[in-house]
């Protein structure tokens, strides 16, 4: 069985410090790489870039809306066209940055507010994967598994990747528990490789409650912000190999060749 690893990475910011970057692209296989929206700039979306290329990371953008005071985690109501713009025009920046190392953006992963709104609003996931779909039909749409997102993709017939948190609660309705609330973030590395195990063998997500939702499960994604990230990523790594899955960047899985 495939499994792949991805982090959200780049994100240099005031919020946010990038120092474990280098170390997670020894682990992951996917990276989604901040396009300076919410985070990063130029020198980091190149670092990121030229890391993954040497390590056999895959790439991809993870555009936001354009608000790095809060890095891109405040609820923004924007029209349709603007929401098609921020995504086109992410993309279109990391992707110059890609081309001058020789490289492509594969897939793409929105972040952050604009991520969970999507999860939540079908016409907004719509707008999403139209706009997505548009820019590349074979770039890999990665969304939450049982997301509205990935209902709005499938009715597309995209590429879609289906992922789970490592490192987040799940709500009883398949939505991450809010980071307001104290039980949001898993931040021991031992509880992070046994949720991840058990959601990758039995397909299915872990709900705080101990309630299992049925689900497609392509990946996994680990936080680059958080202190026990680098810890989190090594621990779930070794599991998942030691358990007999094979990890592949996205665009080698088996489902997208």
């Amino acid at each position: 069985m495939e499994i792949n690893i991805n982090c959200d990475l780049g994100e240099k910011s005031k919020l946010h410090s990038n120092h474990n970057d280098p170390k997670l692209l020894d682990i992951i296989n996917s990276a989604n790489i901040a396009c300076g929206y919410h985070a990063g700039d130029d020198q980091s979306m190149n670092q990121v870039i030229e890391i993954s290329k040497k390590n056999g990371v895959s790439i991809g953008a993870h555009p936001s809306f354009n608000d790095p005071e809060n890095f891109g985690r405040k609820r923004m109501n924007l029209s349709s066209s603007e929401i098609r713009k921020l995504i086109i025009d992410q993309y279109a920046i990391l992707q110059s940055i890609a081309s001058s190392h020789g490289e492509n953006v594969t897939h793409i992963k929105p972040h952050g507010a604009l991520n969970n709104m999507a999860c939540e609003d079908i016409d907004l996931a719509t707008v999403l994967a139209k706009t997505i779909n548009e820019i590349n039909k074979d770039l890999i749409y990665l969304v939450p598994t049982g997301s509205k997102m990935e209902i709005a993709a499938k009715k597309l017939n995209m590429k879609i990747a289906c992922e789970i948190f490592a490192d987040r609660n799940y709500e009883d309705d398949g939505n991450l528990v809010s980071r307001k609330k104290p039980n949001a973030l898993i931040t021991n590395p031992e509880e992070a490789k046994k949720h991840v195990l058990s959601m990758v063998k039995n397909q299915a997500i872990n709900c705080h409650s101990g309630k299992q939702i049925p689900c497609e499960i392509d990946s996994v994604c680990i936080h680059g912000d958080n202190e026990s990230s680098l810890a989190t990523a090594k621990s779930i790594k070794k599991n998942l190999i030691e358990n007999g899955l094979k990890l592949k960047t996205l665009n080698t899985m088996a489902k997208f060749i």
